[in-house]
């Protein structure tokens, strides 16, 4: 295993003299919320010290091999402050920049960011308070590359997330993380028109606790974001079960942690479609799910109307009766509104079977465009983006979709993506 990690370990480093950039991204599973015994679910690893302390010095006897430029982690153990130096210390004495922020409501754990000074200069820094029932937060970094890696642009820029979304215990809490990732898109566009920027390239890091058949999966690709790791091993949308990166407390074996890429020339639909879109798939699978045609659909919509059309009211009672509302974790009234507003494309404030089909029911995805749609051309503006030039997991098993019994470090997997900087045209928001 040594051997496995000093390749992409030496690869980040000699990568270096290439000036190209690295990202690691890791749960690295809170002492909190370590169990020691099967049998004793209440037997936590923050009960002994020896053993927490001792499993984060290895963590980070790794990371430091590693020495990647951008270090996200989740399930950082904010809450102990004898931790909190130990991680400040040694990784301020490798160089690194540390920004923490734990969630809301004294959970105990939280994200930790560090970003190498001698690739970035800190331009800004930002917290993202979700505020919702899963008490979850996420960091934003908006940096700016130092020679030699700013070859291209003396001033290149890059903005970049860490975030943990919620676990979906049970499905109303489905919506709950489709909510989060949307929150934080609108955050970023938000800043980024707040201070003026220009298209530049945008990573996500985390633990999204969600898989590439999910509809967060979905509406990030909708909004021209790429999966590194994929991108990297030249895996499709549909192949989900490649690799693996996740053991969850049920024992299911599982791909949730993932560096996502946006670059300055990738299509973009308007952010309120692709969510309007990732809550329709959501609600075209419920419905499907019960074995409903389009027709049963249609009229199960309906409800008592007689008529051959949705109303508003039969709509709200759908989204109802599929635990989509009705619950504090359900949707607001502002977001059934913008739901509707979308679904009906004549304004008429009633669905007839045509709006249905075309906006509810066989609404197809934008993640499948090819490079002639997905990506900006002729006469346009340069910027710089970054390709995906090589992406590992540790331990090496989980690769193959296999996760080792006698790994230890976490119960998840680290995820190492490198970057080179490219030119290429900007992009423009589609409607």
């Amino acid at each position: 295993m040594k051997g496995r990690i000093s390749k992409i370990g030496s690869y980040a480093i000699s990568s270096s003299t290439r000036d190209c950039i690295s990202c690691t991204t890791f749960n690295i599973l809170a002492p909190i919320y370590k169990r020691l015994s099967r049998n004793d679910q209440n037997l936590r690893e923050s009960d002994n010290r020896s053993y927490w302390m001792g499993r984060n010095h290895r963590i980070l006897d790794w990371l430091l091999y590693e020495r990647s430029s951008i270090i996200c982690l989740q399930e950082f153990w904010v809450g102990n402050e004898e931790l909190v130096r130990l991680y400040e210390k040694r990784l301020g004495d490798a160089g690194y920049l540390c920004y923490k922020l734990g969630r809301t409501n004294n959970r105990g754990d939280g994200l930790l960011t560090a970003v190498h000074k001698d690739c970035f200069r800190v331009v800004n820094s930002r917290d993202l308070l979700f505020n919702d029932c899963g008490d979850r937060v996420a960091q934003l970094l908006h940096v700016e590359l130092v020679p030699p890696y700013s070859q291209y642009d003396a001033h290149q820029q890059v903005l970049i997330v860490n975030t943990h979304l919620l676990f979906p215990h049970d499905s109303t809490l489905s919506i709950v993380r489709l909510q989060q990732v949307y929150k934080i898109l609108q955050y970023v566009e938000s800043y980024q028109q707040e201070v003026n920027l220009s298209p530049m390239p945008i990573i996500l890091c985390g633990d999204w606790n969600g898989s590439k058949r999910g509809q967060v999966y979905k509406f990030l690709r909708s909004q021209g974001f790429v999966s590194s790791y994929d991108t990297a091993h030249r895996y499709t949308d549909s192949e989900s079960q490649k690799w693996v990166s996740h053991r969850n407390h049920r024992g299911n074996i599982c791909a949730v942690d993932f560096i996502w890429l946006l670059n300055p020339n990738r299509y973009r639909k308007l952010l309120k479609t692709s969510w309007s879109e990732a809550v329709f798939g959501m609600f075209r699978y419920l419905l499907r799910r019960a074995s409903l045609t389009a027709e049963d659909a249609f009229a199960f919509l309906k409800t008592d109307n007689d008529g051959d059309h949705i109303t508003f009211l039969g709509f709200c009672e759908t989204l109802r009766q599929l635990n989509l509302t009705g619950h504090c974790n359900g949707l607001t009234t502002k977001e059934i509104k913008d739901l509707w507003i979308q679904a009906d494309s004549d304004g008429n404030g009633l669905l007839d079977y045509k709006e249905f089909q075309q906006r509810i029911w066989n609404q197809t995805w934008s993640e499948q465009r090819d490079a002639e749609d997905g990506e900006a051309k002729g006469n346009q503006e340069q910027t710089v983006g970054f390709s995906v030039k090589n992406a590992v997991l540790f331990p090496p098993e989980v690769e193959k979709g296999v996760w080792p019994e006698n790994y230890s470090l976490s119960d998840h997997a680290r995820l190492t993506v490198v970057f080179s900087p490219i030119r290429m045209p900007c992009s423009q928001l589609v409607s």
